[in-house]
């Protein structure tokens, strides 16, 4: 199935580096043999945006997008005015862990949208069929972002904790960003809203956000891991998720876990040091990756988005159009954000 796009160029914005947008214009691409081209209608930041805000990139940030389907090549099952969003990861489908359904562990990607292919920034979207993910219409677009980087990447860093500790009764994120706030939130989804969830982040403003989230906030500004931790009852937990990919989180996460406890570590970053007999074979302590998130995970996503949206918006702070994006990024970089969304 083919659709003639009336428009036949667009404006882009241009990441330049050190932390400035400009505006440029580009050709409106033409979906091939198993593509869609999609108007982009919103795109999440994300704190993995910063190397490209900073450093400039000749790609089109934006792997967080949400849009409809306004043209489709030949071999196409989608049809025009489909609404959905876009896995990050162009997985092959053919490998060895795409076939078990890791497609977050592809062994033959084709790219990640907005990193080394134009993402969610552009007003059209060019996107591999096998990526797009058809939404229900009644979730606006603008919260539809949340079954990306909030809800999957969240729910999979849980799923991930309790293929090792399955009786798990406590739990601590380090870091109080979207991530963060998404991991906590779907621990109350997935775990149920009496799992004590700790969250450590030294921003009073997503702390606040954290705490009305359900979740137990240490500032620390004002104390230790540790001192938050015993002033509630606790001098350890089952499982802690780091989303700041900072070594001084890590290390306090690892020294606060229990006897079989878990670490999951799902920002990129920095390093860790441990001392192996004693942080990991005395406790029975493991350490596990998370990457992303498997695209076949969406779809328990989506019922949970659906029975639970207004909780789960609650993390999305501040919308902005396109025309904001320069001012969008300098605010979500001070902090005092929760997710913040471009809108188009």
């Amino acid at each position: 199935m083919t659709n003639t796009i009336i428009q036949q160029t667009m404006r882009i914005p241009l990441f330049v580096g050190d932390g400035k947008i400009e505006w440029g214009e580009k050709a409106v691409p033409t979906p091939g043999e198993g593509q869609l081209l999609l108007q982009v209608k919103a795109n999440s930041l994300c704190g993995s945006d910063r190397s490209q805000f900073y450093q400039g990139t000749t790609t089109t940030p934006g792997h967080e997008a949400s849009g409809i389907v306004v043209a489709a090549g030949p071999n196409t099952k989608y049809g025009i005015g489909t609404p959905g969003v876009v896995f990050l990861m162009d997985f092959c489908g053919e490998c060895r862990s795409c076939k078990l359904g890791l497609t977050n562990q592809c062994l033959q990607k084709l790219g990640d949208m907005g990193f080394n292919k134009d993402g969610g920034y552009n007003p059209y979207m060019l996107v591999n069929e096998s990526i797009f993910f058809e939404i229900d219409a009644s979730i606006p677009l603008t919260e539809a972002t949340l079954l990306l980087d909030i809800m999957g990447t969240g729910g999979h860093a849980i799923k991930r904790a309790k293929l090792i500790h399955p009786d798990i009764k406590s739990m601590l994120v380090a870091g109080a960003g979207p991530i963060g706030l998404g991991v906590l939130a779907m621990i109350k989804l997935l775990l149920g809203q009496d799992m004590p969830v700790f969250i450590m982040d030294f921003v009073p403003y997503r702390l606040d956000l954290a705490k009305k989230l359900g979740g137990i906030p240490i500032n620390l500004k004002d104390q230790s891991l540790e001192e938050g931790l015993k002033e509630n009852g606790y001098s350890a937990v089952d499982v802690a998720i780091d989303t700041t990919g900072k070594t001084s989180a890590r290390q306090s996460s690892l020294n606060a876990l229990e006897q079989r406890g878990v670490l999951v570590l799902v920002g990129h970053g920095e390093a860790l040091n441990l001392e192996v007999s004693k942080d990991m074979i005395a406790p029975e302590r493991a350490i596990v990756g998370s990457e992303y998130f498997r695209y076949n995970e969406i779809t328990e996503n989506l019922e949970i988005l659906k029975g639970n949206l207004p909780y789960l918006s609650e993390i999305i702070t501040h919308r902005f159009g396109i025309e904001d994006l320069q001012h969008a990024y300098e605010l979500f970089f001070k902090g005092d954000t929760g997710k913040v969304i471009v809108e188009q």
